[in-house]
């Protein structure tokens, strides 16, 4: 089995900056794509930002230039810096993996975090 724990989350003023982390953990033989989604009340929930297995990120674009998605092979992590938070922001925000799972070479599955609050406000 493969679990996902996200820390980080919080509140802070508009403008400030949270950084969110997603360690996955589990029968993992290889963790392919990570990302972030996130669910505002009565909305959607949206992809916010992925990273390949290589490295390279995608973001939506109303965060473009303000969060960076990073990701630490060696220890199963991704991380999201936010920075120049606004109101908008104010969801759940939830890790995803896209996980090669066993001892060896298998299948591939798609794993959730419990999520995380956000909340932007003065």
């Amino acid at each position: 089995q493969v679990q996902l724990v996200e820390s980080g989350g919080g509140l802070v003023q508009p403008g400030g900056s949270l950084r969110l982390s997603c360690a996955a953990s589990g029968n993992i033989f290889r963790v392919n794509a990570m990302g972030w989604y996130r669910q505002a009340p009565g909305k959607q929930r949206e992809l916010v930002a992925q990273i390949t297995s290589g490295g390279n990120p995608r973001y939506e674009d109303s965060v473009k230039g303000r969060f960076t998605i990073s990701r630490d092979n060696a220890l199963n992590t991704v991380h999201l810096q936010m920075n120049s938070l606004q109101p908008e922001d104010t969801a759940v925000y939830y890790c995803n993996a896209d996980v090669t799972v066993g001892w060896t070479s298998g299948p591939r599955k798609s794993y959730w975090g419990q999520g995380t609050q956000v909340t932007v406000s003065s």
